[in-house]
């Protein structure tokens, strides 16, 4: 996220009635409660923060395709190299964003902006972020991209295990749109996770994002 664009809102409350926060916000906080609202994040995203190694990397593909493996190996290689992330897993935070979830468009396209605007926040206090999202539709990561400005968008091509075919769950049920020009794309039938994500690492560092 660039810190020299603003986030400007009426809605957003005044300094003198909420005091920034002076020490990076974790996950957890978020998660557990820390913000209630989207006007308290866009008011806390306008604080100044060191973004200097921060990224964001949306792990995206079909339902039961492979992106928590994937995420699980990354973080792993991330954490070897001294990069620690924190990891924004849909199915986690669904309980919280939407505990009785329709499943609908409208609130796919909210929760999946919650997720970034939570995952943006956290990049602009200088933390690295893992999204293990679905994240449906293309627009929304692009919308993801546009807001995060270290960014990489991770295809896990891979087909869907064979005992969740017929499954009828809300979450196999969805129309997913592929992206049309990722930056890596991982396919299960070529390559390990570790593997995989070993070319993601590669690809961080070949962006400068990690030494």
């Amino acid at each position: 996220m660039n810190h020299s664009e603003k986030v400007t809102s009426t809605e957003v409350p005044s300094a003198s009635t909420i005091e920034p926060p002076m020490k990076p916000i974790s996950c957890a906080t978020l998660v557990g409660g820390g913000v209630k609202s989207l006007t308290r994040l866009k008011y806390m995203l306008t604080v100044e923060a060191n973004t200097q190694d921060a990224f964001g990397i949306w792990v995206t593909g079909a339902p039961a395709s492979g992106k928590w493996t994937l995420t699980a190996s990354l973080k792993e290689q991330l954490r070897a190299r001294g990069v620690d992330v924190a990891v924004l897993e849909s199915d986690t935070l669904r309980k919280t964003f939407t505990p009785n979830p329709r499943y609908d468009e409208e609130e796919r396209k909210t929760f999946y902006q919650q997720i970034a605007d939570v995952g943006a926040l956290l990049i602009a206090q200088g933390v690295p972020v893992i999204f293990d999202a679905t994240e449906n539709r293309r627009a929304y990561r692009d919308r993801a991209r546009k807001q995060i400005t270290r960014f990489v968008e991770i295809y896990v091509d891979c087909p869907v295990p064979k005992h969740t075919v017929g499954r009828t769950t809300p979450e196999l049920q969805i129309d997913y749109e592929p992206p049309e020009t990722p930056d890596l794309v991982v396919t299960c039938e070529a390559e390990s996770p570790g593997a995989a994500a070993g070319r993601v690492v590669a690809l961080l560092a070949e962006k400068g994002y990690i030494r």
